[in-house]
């Protein structure tokens, strides 16, 4: 079998998490890894057993490397997915797309002239049984969307020494839990319920107004500590909880939560979404599970199984039921599903795997929470 070869860029939490997904897909192989210079590439490569080490511009001339995945901070990602797209280079980018919607623009833009196959990496809709909620929403089980309520909570940020690059605008923008994680939530709600989200209100908080910014370098999630002296007093000014009141296109309403500092809540997604015949409960820290209610019948419990599931999310199922599933396992699935579109050298006219034109979308739903909250106000979307 002749292997797709691939380029990741960036190697920090979640460039590795590619490296991992893409190593599990038969027709695909991780040849080169760029960092921002040579020497970190080398160490890195060393580490990760990858056998090219380079530079962005280094990997862009690689004629033999179909497909370039950007894990890098958010600020660059417009610049080396567009570089990637007029190289001739699938891209698969990490979310948000951009950092303003004009970039994202030209980036749909782009990606459409070339035909190139595109993709953003909202990997959370890839989980089996965010797929059964969405097939069970189109074939008439949920019944019409009444309401959504939705919450990501995380900790990482919970004291004011932890931080990361996400908390300095000029590398990840004007929003960081919202268009962190927040845009997770507002793609997946899209994705299963099928309504467009028309307006937000939206109020942020910033719970630590200084954070004490490390002077030597901490991995993120590693959990390590410094002393006082290794840190410097950094005034922040984006937020670290946010509440969004949402309306749909089909007149109901929703609201949604979103958290980097809940002590406890190590990386929670939970959805409920109730709807004319049911209501669904999922949470994404036991994913192999989906609540199902009922108003006159008993409620049920419905385990990750392809026996039991939809035939379109058996499809993201590798292994039986009762042999759990989990987040290693969604990127897998998106790239699934990426890689077979690479393999047939052009974007499908309907991708199934979440596009640039999705990235737009969500960005923009992101910019508009943003508009709100700065001018308490409802916000058209």
């Amino acid at each position: 079998m002749s292997k797709i070869k691939v380029g990741v860029v960036g190697t920090g939490f979640i460039g590795p998490a590619h490296i991992e997904a893409l190593r599990r897909l038969p027709n695909v192989e991780v040849t080169a890894l760029c960092e921002v210079n040579i020497e970190l590439a080398t160490a890195k490569a060393t580490q990760l057993g990858i056998e090219r080490p380079c530079t962005f511009e280094q990997l862009l001339a690689m004629e033999d490397i179909v497909c370039v995945h950007i894990c890098t901070p958010n600020f660059l990602h417009y610049s080396q997915s567009k570089a990637a797209l007029l190289a001739g280079k699938h891209v698969v980018c990490e979310k948000p797309l951009a950092k303003d919607l004009h970039e994202a623009e030209e980036l749909v833009a782009l990606a459409a002239e070339t035909g190139l196959v595109n993709a953003v990496h909202f990997n959370l809709r890839y989980y089996p049984l965010v797929r059964q909620m969405k097939t069970m929403r189109e074939k008439g089980d949920l019944g019409e969307v009444y309401s959504v309520m939705g919450s990501y909570l995380q900790d990482w940020l919970f004291y004011e020494t932890d931080y990361n690059w996400r908390l300095e605008p000029d590398k990840s923008g004007d929003s960081r839990a919202i268009a962190d994680i927040g845009s997770h939530l507002m793609d997946i709600i899209e994705y299963i319920t099928g309504l467009k989200t028309v307006e937000v209100m939206a109020d942020f908080n910033t719970i630590h107004k200084t954070r004490k910014k490390p002077l030597k370098p901490v991995e993120t999630y590693s959990g390590k500590m410094l002393q006082p002296e290794d840190y410097a007093d950094v005034p922040i000014t984006t937020e670290d909880h946010a509440n969004v009141l949402l309306r749909f296109d089909n007149g109901n309403r929703g609201s949604v939560t979103v958290s980097q500092v809940s002590a406890g809540r190590k990386n929670q997604l939970k959805l409920e979404i109730s709807g004319g015949k049911k209501t669904f409960a999922f949470n994404s820290e036991a994913p192999n599970e989906l609540w199902i209610g009922n108003r006159d019948g008993y409620n049920q419990s419905l385990m990750r199984d392809p026996s039991l599931a939809y035939p379109e999310a058996s499809a993201l199922m590798t292994f039986p039921g009762g042999h759990n599933e989990g987040f290693p396992d969604t990127s897998k699935q998106l790239f699934k599903e990426v890689y077979a579109a690479i393999a047939e050298g052009k974007q499908p006219e309907k991708p199934n795997y979440p596009t640039f034109a999705d990235g737009y979308r969500e960005l923009l739903i992101c910019e508009r929470i943003l508009d709100s909250h700065r001018s308490q106000s409802w916000v058209k979307v």
